[in-house]
């Protein structure tokens, strides 16, 4: 499934998930057709999950990142999970093993306004917050090799 043009093609599209089809081809040396063809194979796969755009949150007025553990009361887990699903401030929410069960991602125009999100989560357990203050390694592209 990965042979070297799929690699190549993924490649390319992690550095720029807008590329037009032809730009692509060319990149890789081959017609317009033949990359469409291959990237929606690739698509129907499952390989290529989806395409997104990143959004700095400060620049959208949320300067305040958190990244919030939740240890559940008894029977609260599918109310934890509603929760963030309802909550537009957390961007992701991923379910963990260990005494924890919930990690989630939160921004927030300030700690105030986080403050008040996790109030929502408190109602179903225990959570623990941390305050991000950088990224040295921002979110990237898994490395791609052929298999």
């Amino acid at each position: 499934m990965l042979d070297e043009v799929n690699v190549r093609l993924l490649t390319e599209l992690h550095d720029n998930p807008r590329l037009a089809m032809s730009e692509l081809a060319r990149r890789v040396g081959m017609s317009a057709p033949a990359v469409t063809e291959r990237v929606q194979r690739l698509e129907r796969l499952g390989v290529i999950a989806g395409f997104r755009m990143e959004i700095d949150p400060a620049a959208l007025g949320m300067p305040v990142t958190a990244i919030v553990r939740i240890r559940p009361g008894p029977g609260q887990l599918p109310k934890i999970a509603e929760a963030a699903r309802s909550t537009p401030q957390v961007v992701e929410c991923l379910r963990i093993t260990g005494e924890d069960c919930f990690l989630l991602r939160i921004h927030g125009p300030s700690i105030g306004e986080l403050e008040e999100i996790l109030d929502r989560f408190l109602l179903y357990g225990q959570t623990t917050t941390s305050i991000v203050v950088s990224t040295p390694v921002p979110l990237r592209p898994l490395p791609v090799s052929e298999r």
